[in-house]
Protein backbone atom coordinates (compact mmCIF):
# COMPACT_ATOMS: atom_id res chain seq x y z
CA UNK A 1 0.00 0.00 0.00
CA UNK A 2 1.18 3.46 -0.94
CA UNK A 3 1.64 4.60 2.68
CA UNK A 4 2.83 8.08 1.64
CA UNK A 5 -0.21 9.12 -0.35
CA UNK A 6 -2.70 7.63 2.73
CA UNK A 7 -0.34 10.05 5.07
CA UNK A 8 -0.99 12.94 2.67
CA UNK A 9 -4.72 12.54 2.36
CA UNK A 10 -5.21 11.95 5.95
CA UNK A 11 -3.25 14.94 6.68
CA UNK A 12 -4.87 17.49 4.16
CA UNK A 13 -8.47 16.64 5.28
CA UNK A 14 -6.95 16.60 9.14
CA UNK A 15 -5.20 20.17 7.99
CA UNK A 16 -8.37 21.42 6.28
CA UNK A 17 -10.60 20.76 9.64
CA UNK A 18 -8.06 21.74 12.24
CA UNK A 19 -8.00 25.07 9.75
CA UNK A 20 -12.10 25.85 9.30
CA UNK A 21 -12.49 24.36 13.32
CA UNK A 22 -9.79 27.10 14.50
CA UNK A 23 -10.57 29.92 12.69
CA UNK A 24 -14.34 29.65 11.99
CA UNK A 25 -16.14 27.95 15.04
CA UNK A 26 -19.14 30.45 15.57
CA UNK A 27 -19.49 29.70 11.55
CA UNK A 28 -19.58 26.35 11.95
CA UNK A 29 -21.73 26.73 14.97
CA UNK A 30 -24.41 28.64 13.24
CA UNK A 31 -24.20 25.92 10.35
CA UNK A 32 -25.65 22.96 12.68
CA UNK A 33 -28.16 25.34 14.02
CA UNK A 34 -26.30 25.36 17.44
CA UNK A 35 -26.72 27.64 20.27
CA UNK A 36 -23.70 29.02 20.63
CA UNK A 37 -22.80 28.90 24.20
CA UNK A 38 -20.01 30.86 25.65
CA UNK A 39 -17.45 28.01 25.88
CA UNK A 40 -18.26 25.76 22.66
CA UNK A 41 -16.64 27.94 20.45
CA UNK A 42 -13.43 27.87 22.44
CA UNK A 43 -13.53 23.66 22.65
CA UNK A 44 -14.36 23.82 18.80
CA UNK A 45 -10.88 25.78 18.03
CA UNK A 46 -9.19 23.69 20.79
CA UNK A 47 -10.41 20.30 18.80
CA UNK A 48 -9.24 22.45 15.29
CA UNK A 49 -5.65 23.16 16.93
CA UNK A 50 -5.50 19.02 17.64
CA UNK A 51 -6.50 18.20 14.40
CA UNK A 52 -3.98 20.95 13.12
CA UNK A 53 -1.20 18.96 15.38
CA UNK A 54 -2.15 15.73 14.12
CA UNK A 55 -1.91 17.08 10.36
CA UNK A 56 1.19 18.14 11.05
CA UNK A 57 2.90 14.60 12.52
CA UNK A 58 1.14 12.74 9.43
CA UNK A 59 2.39 15.19 6.74
CA UNK A 60 5.86 15.26 8.56
CA UNK A 61 5.71 11.43 9.38
CA UNK A 62 4.66 10.53 5.35
CA UNK A 63 7.99 10.25 3.86
CA UNK A 64 8.91 7.19 7.13
CA UNK A 65 8.45 3.20 6.09
CA UNK A 66 4.55 2.75 7.91
CA UNK A 67 3.27 -0.83 9.03
CA UNK A 68 3.68 -3.78 10.77
CA UNK A 69 6.24 -2.52 13.38
CA UNK A 70 7.52 0.53 11.33
CA UNK A 71 6.12 3.71 12.91
CA UNK A 72 3.66 1.69 14.94
CA UNK A 73 2.48 4.58 17.27
CA UNK A 74 1.69 7.16 14.12
CA UNK A 75 -0.14 3.98 12.60
CA UNK A 76 -2.22 3.47 15.80
CA UNK A 77 -2.74 7.07 16.87
CA UNK A 78 -4.31 7.67 13.34
CA UNK A 79 -6.01 4.34 13.07
CA UNK A 80 -8.21 4.68 16.97
CA UNK A 81 -8.69 8.55 16.00
CA UNK A 82 -10.41 7.86 12.52
CA UNK A 83 -12.52 4.58 13.90
CA UNK A 84 -13.87 6.54 16.50
CA UNK A 85 -13.95 9.75 15.20
CA UNK A 86 -15.77 7.71 12.18
CA UNK A 87 -18.18 5.94 14.15
CA UNK A 88 -19.39 8.52 16.19
CA UNK A 89 -20.16 10.99 13.43
CA UNK A 90 -22.15 7.67 12.10
CA UNK A 91 -24.48 7.06 15.37
CA UNK A 92 -24.64 11.11 15.47
CA UNK A 93 -25.90 10.90 12.07
CA UNK A 94 -28.36 7.87 12.17
CA UNK A 95 -29.82 8.86 15.77
CA UNK A 96 -31.09 12.28 14.35
CA UNK A 97 -32.09 13.81 11.33
CA UNK A 98 -28.35 13.47 10.18
CA UNK A 99 -27.08 16.09 7.55
CA UNK A 100 -25.32 14.81 4.59
CA UNK A 101 -22.47 16.25 5.93
CA UNK A 102 -22.41 14.08 9.03
CA UNK A 103 -23.35 11.14 7.17
CA UNK A 104 -19.91 12.06 4.21
CA UNK A 105 -17.52 12.75 7.04
CA UNK A 106 -18.18 9.88 8.42
CA UNK A 107 -17.69 7.68 5.39
CA UNK A 108 -14.52 9.11 4.98
CA UNK A 109 -12.89 8.77 8.52
CA UNK A 110 -14.36 5.37 8.25
CA UNK A 111 -12.68 4.44 5.00
CA UNK A 112 -9.54 6.07 6.70
CA UNK A 113 -10.15 3.75 9.72
CA UNK A 114 -9.91 0.74 7.63
CA UNK A 115 -6.71 1.62 5.21
CA UNK A 116 -4.79 2.40 8.63
CA UNK A 117 -5.92 -0.61 10.06
CA UNK A 118 -4.74 -2.62 6.84
CA UNK A 119 -1.33 -0.63 7.41
CA UNK A 120 -1.37 -1.35 10.78
CA UNK A 121 -1.59 -5.20 11.06
CA UNK A 122 0.19 -5.96 7.70
CA UNK A 123 3.59 -6.09 7.14
CA UNK A 124 4.84 -3.03 4.77
CA UNK A 125 6.69 -4.64 2.29
CA UNK A 126 4.57 -7.75 1.70
CA UNK A 127 3.41 -8.24 -1.61
CA UNK A 128 6.79 -6.34 -3.35
CA UNK A 129 9.11 -8.47 -5.18
CA UNK A 130 12.45 -8.21 -4.33
CA UNK A 131 14.98 -7.38 -6.95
Amino acid sequence: MNTKLLMSVSAIILGTLGLLLTFLPQEILAYIDSDAATLLPVILQLLGAAYLGFAMLNWMAKGNLIGGVYSRPVAIGNLAHFLISGLALLKAASNTEGSPALWVTGAIFITLALLFGYVTFTHPGKGVAKV
